[in-house]
């Protein structure tokens, strides 16, 4: 899925510099807890049911690798989303028509109005959609951002309290990097201390399962006292896929050192769930 993202934002960028008009969201308010139903499939994605503009449910990924909301033409179309009485600007690869305004976003109970997505039929996508049913989209961080999530896998269920913080827009964000990068304005560079665990992966050739392999645990690091051991396999961290040496090595890198987060793996066939606090290190 962080592959499906990262094509996804390169080849919407065309589509995305049309501009747009910037109507704040509104976000729920604080203590308006709302608990979401998930469908958790075999590729350990959980999917949503979602409403666009009254219309659906739709059948969307949640995804918190997901930088921005996504859906595909049909449900756009659908939906009004995408106005057939509008002329639409340049279509982009995959039928990319850039980021658009939803008036109204239902996941489950929990609804946002003035919400974005981009609108473009990712071929990652419709391959999901083939191998385990309809999916038209992505959930992601415009919408997760602004809620506190507990996630109950037994009752496959969601509670989401509002947190009051309002996201920035990552694809604005995107052309402004984009913008500099062309400028030759790199910006700062900024050096801090990693957040150390004390433990090593690996994901050899031909290992298509979940997860990835742990090779070697530091007996006094942070993940070794939690209860890590090598011949784990792990899961996710803090709440992130970890399918991939490189997408293990980004969760690691967004955890700040001193705060407690869970490491999911599999260990004799069952999921064990430890808490690690990773120190402070260079």
């Amino acid at each position: 899925m962080r592959n499906l993202i990262a094509l996804a934002l390169f080849a919407a960028a065309p589509a995305l510099a049309v501009s747009q008009d910037r109507v704040p969201n509104k976000t729920p308010g604080s203590g308006e807890k709302v608990v979401v139903p998930f469908e958790l499939l075999d590729s350990r994605h959980m999917a949503v049911m979602v409403k666009l503009n009254g219309k659906g449910p739709y059948r969307l990924i949640f995804d918190t690798g997901a930088p921005m909301n996504l859906i595909n033409n049909r449900i756009a179309k659908e939906s009004g989303v995408l106005d057939p009485k509008n002329k639409q600007g340049p279509v982009g690869l995959f039928g990319t028509m850039g980021q658009k305004k939803v008036a109204l976003l239902e996941v489950g109970p929990a609804k946002l109005e003035n919400a974005t997505a981009v609108v473009m039929d990712h071929p990652t996508v419709a391959a999901i959609s083939e191998a385990l049913g309809p999916i038209d989209g992505i959930v992601g961080f415009p919408f997760f951002a602004r809620y506190k999530a507990t996630i109950d896998y037994q009752k496959r269920e969601m509670t989401l309290v509002p947190n009051g913080y309002v996201p920035t827009d990552a694809m604005e964000a995107l052309m402004g990097k984009m913008m500099a990068a062309q400028s030759g304005d790199k910006g700062p560079r900024i050096v801090g201390p990693a957040a150390l665990f004390g433990f090593a992966v690996d994901k050899p050739k031909g290992d298509d399962a979940a997860g990835v392999a742990v090779t070697d645990v530091l007996k006094d690091g942070a993940a070794g006292k939690a209860g890590l051991k090598a011949g784990d396999r792990l899961l996710t961290l803090d709440a992130r896929w970890t399918d991939t040496i490189g997408d293990t090595y980004l969760a690691a890198s967004l955890v700040r050192a001193g705060r407690d987060v869970v490491l999911v793996v599999e260990r004799g066939g069952k999921e064990v769930r430890l808490t690690v606090r990773p120190v402070r290190g260079v």
